[in-house]
């Protein structure tokens, strides 16, 4: 009888005994503080380092240049097609893959590896290295790759 009357009390009383306040949660859910993240960079904008939050907003305080690319007039389809004419008459250029429904080539260039892509925009296409990130693509390898592009296809860098 007393073993019953134990498990009794302890069902009917036991949460209670367990039960830890937190009082981040505790509270009214209205009057809890509110986390924004800051926002995510733009396909025009670079990103040097890290891709963290942090990293995005430093980048932008920073005033980091918008992109390694240029215009063409014309269709994406055919700017496609004639940029892989010119990726193949430059030296030293390797594609190791195109993806021509992505408007991609995956190329490598004195050294460095890096993604060449082919964007349709208002009024034209715009073509641009980038990085597996997808931001824009730095260094000397990428930014020599897209201007000896421009003058093959003759267009003009920003």
């Amino acid at each position: 009888m007393g073993s019953l009357l134990l498990a009794v009390l302890v069902a009917t009383s036991g949460c209670s005994w367990l039960r830890k306040s937190n009082e981040l949660y505790g509270g009214d859910p209205a009057l809890r503080p509110l986390e924004v993240p800051p926002p995510l960079p733009d396909a025009s904008e670079e990103v040097s380092g890290s891709v963290t939050a942090s990293g995005v907003v430093a980048a932008r305080q920073a005033g980091a240049p918008a992109s390694n690319g240029f215009r063409l007039a014309g269709e994406r389809d055919a700017v496609y097609a004639d940029v892989g004419t010119a990726l193949d008459a430059i030296e030293g250029v390797t594609i190791a893959s195109r993806a021509q429904l992505l408007g991609a080539y995956d190329v490598s260039y004195e050294g460095s590896s890096f993604l060449l892509r082919v964007s349709e925009i208002e009024g034209g296409t715009y073509v641009s290295a980038v990085d597996p990130r997808g931001v824009p693509a730095t260094g000397d390898a990428p930014t020599a790759l897209v201007a000896r592009l421009a003058e093959a296809l003759g267009a003009s860098q920003p």
